[in-house]
């Protein structure tokens, strides 16, 4: 398995990029990886730090593409890029999935453009793994179409269940579709009309799903608009970062919490990996062609280990296929009745 790592994606790059991607190819015996990039500072870099680039190959990229440039100039401006770079070897061939921790909307626009979309997918769009009080849940559209179509609120929910079910091995993965009520009727025409499409959808659709009852694990995916999606996201990490902080300032307070804290500590630290994103690695971006995961721009080591995982998680386990023939089966119904 080929893995391309944007190497200068992300606020922690070179340093953790090359970090994780030793980390990736000691842990995961059956991947490569190359890295893309200024080869100088890459060879420098791991040369400082002592970093081995064992089983780890380097293409010269020149350039990196700010996270504040416009996402069009990757192709015109940038197209010598690090992230451009990478997507052009996935597209070529000479990569099967490719991860970067660079400007969301350069990545999203890169990939759409050199890598194309799965034919008949009208947007990509980021899914999100996202913690609950049962496991584990998939959100998308996270944040990269901040105006959406019910069309494309279906096909998020044809995906997600896919990757879902694929990656995550949730047998027949129950999809939610964020509302502001439980009845079919709430939310706008845009709510309205997705509702009634994902009733007659391939796929295990349980009805609207109110933003209080995401956390407790109703469902394993949750569709929603960009902008909403992207809102849930953001309140989530907010409220667990205060949630942590709070739990931390409780048992400072004396020495009779700081005692109970200390016989608490693992069950703290169990929870406070349940909410870590490095533990997850990125954010698929779904509809493209071939396997691309967006990393969390902060990313550590750790963090990019685990984005190479799901990367190749997401290669190994024919999602895109499956989300082809998904969107392919709506098509014939569709001409059949008209």
């Amino acid at each position: 398995m080929r893995i391309v790592v944007d190497a200068f994606g992300g606020d922690n790059a070179p340093l953790e990029v090359l970090r994780g991607c030793a980390m990736a190819v000691s842990e995961y015996q059956d991947i490569e990886i190359t890295l893309t990039g200024d080869e100088e500072k890459i060879r420098s870099c791991a040369a400082q730090n002592q970093i081995p680039l064992e089983k780890i190959t380097v293409r010269h990229a020149p350039t990196v593409i700010p996270v504040e440039e416009e996402p069009s100039e990757i192709r015109r401006k940038y197209a010598d890029c690090s992230m451009a770079v990478g997507l052009g070897l996935l597209a070529s061939g000479e990569g099967d999935a490719f991860v970067s921790a660079g400007s969301t909307g350069a990545l999203v626009m890169g990939a759409s453009l050199f890598v194309k979309r799965i034919k008949g997918i009208k947007r990509a769009a980021i899914g999100t793994i996202m913690p609950t009080m049962q496991g584990l849940y998939l959100l998308l559209d996270g944040g990269a179409n901040a105006e959406c179509r019910p069309e494309m609120l279906l096909q998020f929910a044809i995906m997600g269940s896919a990757y879902m079910e694929s990656v995550q091995g949730v047998k027949n993965p129950k999809v939610g579709l964020v509302n502001i009520g439980a009845e079919p009727n709430k939310g706008t025409d845009l709510q309205y009309e997705a509702y009634h499409l994902l009733q007659n959808a391939p796929i295990n659709f349980t009805g609207n799903v109110e933003p209080r009852d995401i956390p407790a694990g109703v469902c394993d995916v949750v569709v929603a608009d960009g902008f909403t999606g992207n809102v849930v996201l953001k309140l989530t990490e907010g409220v667990a970062l205060s949630f942590a902080r709070e739990i931390k300032r409780m048992f400072y307070k004396n020495l009779k919490t700081k005692i109970a804290g200390l016989l608490m500590s693992s069950e703290v630290a169990a929870f406070k990996g349940k909410m870590d994103y490095a533990e997850h690695g990125g954010a698929p971006l779904m509809g493209i062609a071939k396997p691309v995961i967006k990393a969390h721009g902060s990313s550590n080591a750790k963090a990019f280990k685990n984005a190479i995982r799901q990367a190749r998680d997401y290669a190994q386990n024919d999602v895109i296929h499956k989300i082809e023939r998904s969107v392919a089966q709506i098509r014939q119904r569709e001409k059949q009745s008209v």
